[in-house]
């Protein structure tokens, strides 16, 4: 298996191990990341961290099976590569992405589909693309312009250039840049405590934040989502524990319900 899928209490797992290929994917690859998808939507985990094995976190498309000027391109995303990126970011639970070197194409994708990407100072995040007459796919002129603006998106486009870690930090690309030695420790953290908050709470928000990007919401409609997801949480049993546990000043214990 070049996927494989860990539980650590309520924290899900999912590892990308074809480290001597840099976790280059490619079709069997993104059907054994589906299968890791679905059984770890199976064990309603609280929190998913995504990350890859060995120097790189996936260095995108594994181009060995590429069959340039036979190949339908067009079909290969479609039917290949969107749908996993569209199951990262619509998972039922709060996602984080550890990137340690290569950070490109469809591994790029895969990496901002998270709600929360760790970056290490030696990652290399970008678009190659223009050096093998491709355009920039798996989400990325999505998740560059909406982080970077449509400026940088497209000098990256054009350029080729791959940004650091810490670069993508302060571009905004990802939440965070560290040391590598401390990178997956400093996520678990993150992750679990995460998945130690409401849960329901948390997927409303996810909610909202994927309408305003997607929809453009202006205040008048977000305020009404809000009320509307206010209300769905206001009848959890973590609410109801939120609220009682600040009004006798003690450390709430969230229990997913």
């Amino acid at each position: 298996m070049n996927v494989e899928l860990n539980m650590d209490g309520s924290v899900a797992e999912i590892v990308l191990n074809r480290p001597n290929k840099m976790n280059a994917i490619g079709a069997a690859m993104v059907k054994e990341l589906h299968q890791c998808l679905d059984q770890a939507q199976s064990a309603n985990p609280r929190a998913l961290v995504l990350r890859g094995e060995g120097p790189a976190f996936c260095a995108g498309r594994d181009l060995a099976e590429a069959d340039p000027g036979r190949e339908d391109a067009q079909a290969i995303l479609r039917e290949v590569f969107n749908p996993v990126i569209l199951r990262i970011a619509d998972f039922p639970a709060p996602t984080f992405a550890a990137v340690q070197g290569a950070c490109l194409g469809v591994g790029l994708g895969l990496a901002l589909a998270c709600d929360v990407v760790y970056a290490a100072e030696n990652a290399k995040i970008g678009s190659p693309f223009a050096r093998i007459g491709a355009v920039l796919d798996s989400g990325g002129h999505a998740f560059l312009v909406a982080r970077a603006g449509a400026h940088r998106a497209l000098e990256l486009i054009y350029t080729g250039r791959l940004l650091s870690g810490k670069e993508a930090q302060a571009w905004g690309l990802v939440n965070r840049s560290v040391e590598r030695v401390a990178l997956l420790e400093e996520l678990r953290v993150l992750a679990a405590a995460v998945a130690k908050g409401p849960p329901r709470a948390f997927m409303e928000s996810k909610r909202i934040v994927r309408r305003i990007d997607e929809e453009r919401l202006g205040l008048s409609a977000i305020l009404d989502l809000e009320a509307t997801a206010q209300g769905v949480a206001g009848r959890t049993a973590d609410y109801k524990e939120g609220i009682s546990a600040f009004q006798h000043k003690r450390a709430p214990q969230f229990l997913g319900r």
